[in-house]
């Protein structure tokens, strides 16, 4: 919502502001822009034509004003037929269909409000769980863009005691040190604004946070080598050294 203030603010009033979701995959878009509708804050606007596109939760049950999966429950005209040099298909389907049957299942954290708009919460191999309960990752972030010693965070879940716990890893100012204080002030602005779940159990420092080519997060590489599990495809990381950051860290390995 606050890039939306920003645009507003600092560019144009008067200009049709469109967020999209969708991708490379489908040379499409799931949702996206439309100049006859009202722009609102921090949704996009509308379901592209031609997509059933819907929210779902772990049910598969369709839900409104609830976040879920961002799913497509019908083919669609520019669906790809399958990937590059995957004859048997299952990195197709490992990709978009092991979570619903037939359904296309996009990996966004989602929610479709009752006035038709959607909003994103980020992506949903990223969603965190402690205690049970689903948290967006970029319900943290915007909260953390508040403080401003940090230039950009990352937050996991780490497996923990039977449970997960939320894992917040920072980039600081050139020069700046986490200590204490700012541990302090971090989680008192997420906490504020947020809820008590969302406030991270152990905030570290790190020099780098490792990035796609095309600059998206990658919780889910940072997650598997904090638990000591294989990345895939570090050929599509720009940075693929900054996940070395990440592992074996001594905070992590003791409680909070």
């Amino acid at each position: 919502p606050h890039s939306y203030d920003y645009v507003y603010r600092k560019i144009k009033a008067d200009l049709c502001l469109a967020s999209m979701s969708g991708g490379t995959d489908i040379v499409s878009c799931f949702v996206l822009g439309n100049p006859t509708l009202p722009v609102r804050r921090g949704e996009i606007q509308c379901k592209g034509l031609g997509m059933a596109v819907e929210v779902w939760d772990e049910h598969g049950q369709p839900v409104q004003g609830e976040k879920g999966e961002l799913v497509c429950t019908r083919n669609f005209p520019s669906m790809p037929l399958g990937f590059w040099k995957d004859a048997d298909g299952s990195r197709y389907h490992d990709a978009y269909f092991s979570q619903f049957p037939g359904v296309w299942a996009q990996g966004d954290y989602a929610e479709q409000r009752a006035d038709g708009g959607l909003v994103i919460h980020g992506r949903s191999d990223a969603v965190l769980n402690p205690g049970g309960v689903r948290i967006g990752t970029a319900e943290i972030y915007r909260q953390v863009e508040k403080v401003e010693q940090v230039l950009e965070s990352v937050a996991i879940g780490q497996d923990w005691q039977g449970d997960v716990r939320v894992v917040l890893f920072v980039r600081l100012r050139d020069g700046l040190q986490l200590d204490e204080a700012l541990r302090q002030r971090i989680r008192q602005v997420i906490r504020q604004y947020t809820t008590p779940r969302h406030v991270p159990a152990v905030i570290a420092q790190v020099d780098d946070i490792p990035r796609t080519i095309s600059g998206k997060l990658v919780e889910l590489a940072i997650r598997n080598v904090v638990h000591g599990l294989p990345v895939k495809n570090t050929d599509a990381l720009a940075n693929p050294e900054a996940l070395e950051q990440f592992r074996d860290r001594a905070e992590l390995r003791g409680p909070a």
